[in-house]
């Protein structure tokens, strides 16, 4: 894995059968498919990989299979975020031992750390940690911020070579940016597709974008776009992001809308189960026909 790491990884749905079993036919198209579109990575384990709702044993065996099918032919990253010290240790170890190239983090949820609790947390993990290491920053969900003295100070922990931000802040991201001007290496990626653009043109490495799980391709061509500059491109290919942004994602009525419409267009895609772990269902056959239509609206054979 090259270091920063740069281009689209899409964070992969968990495809389930129920609660506690693996769609594992339907995690192998997924990653076929995500892997035909040209995308630079993949990221299991993660929010969109539904990963707090997951047991162990899920989570062990979504690790084996998705390093078994990738066979080498991208980055994989996953997700080992957890409230306990000792199972974020045991799920990077397994993941060591499978394959993975590198873990992401956030910090540990439930209790809220105080940043000089976070930095020495991350100081006592890398001790024993056997991968590189991204740190995760999504305070919707964990209620507590990397800062940028935080991540500065934790970009000089060995072993810790970039950030995912789901914060949806470019001001966050551009102070972070200036205080590592001087780390070359140090990956930053952005997870909120609306504005992945922007955040490359403006230095940023790619985006960790939940749409790629269904249009991979359509992520990879924007990226490209961004990078090259092409702003006629970039234009186009954005309407299409903000229309999936704006009509598949916003069905249902709750946060999960998100997740919950994104696996159910995969379902109707014929690509994986749409079963969303506790405390969450799949979407109905009234929210499944809309999903339907806006896909239809959107042309998504084109896109394929």
């Amino acid at each position: 894995m090259k270091k920063p790491l740069r281009g689209i990884i899409s964070p992969l749905v968990t495809p389930l059968l129920d609660n506690d079993t693996l769609d594992f036919e339907g995690l192998e198209r997924l990653i076929e498919h995500t892997i035909r579109g040209g995308v630079h990575g993949i990221f299991i384990l993660g929010t969109t990989g539904e990963f707090a709702s997951l047991s162990y044993k899920v989570r062990t065996e979504l690790i084996e299979h998705t390093c078994k099918v990738v066979n080498g032919r991208v980055p994989v990253l996953a997700g080992i975020s957890d409230s306990a010290f000792s199972e974020s240790l045991n799920l990077a170890r397994k993941a060591s031992e499978c394959g993975v190239n590198a873990v992401v983090l956030t910090p540990p949820y439930y209790f809220a750390s105080g940043q000089p609790e976070l930095l020495e947390y991350l100081k006592r993990i890398m001790v024993q940690m056997p991968l590189p290491l991204f740190i995760y920053n999504i305070p919707v969900h964990t209620k507590v911020v990397f800062e940028p003295d935080t991540v500065k100070a934790a970009a000089s922990i060995p072993g810790i070579i970039g950030i995912k931000d789901s914060s949806s802040n470019l001001a966050y991201f551009k102070q972070i940016q200036y205080a590592l001007r001087d780390r070359k290496d140090f990956t930053f990626m952005v997870g909120p597709e609306e504005f992945m653009s922007e955040f490359v043109l403006t230095g940023g490495h790619g985006g960790v974008n939940g749409g790629a799980n269904m249009f991979p391709k359509l992520y990879v061509s924007l990226y490209n776009a961004s990078v090259n500059r092409d702003f006629e491109t970039i234009f186009k290919l954005q309407q299409k992001v903000m229309q999936i942004s704006t009509t598949i994602y916003k069905v249902g009525h709750h946060g999960s809308s998100y997740l919950k419409g994104l696996k159910c267009a995969l379902s109707v895609m014929g690509i994986c189960s749409d079963f969303m772990a506790e405390p969450f269902h799949r979407f109905k056959e009234p929210e499944r026909t809309k999903i339907r239509q806006l896909l239809e609206d959107l042309n998504y054979r084109e896109l394929l």
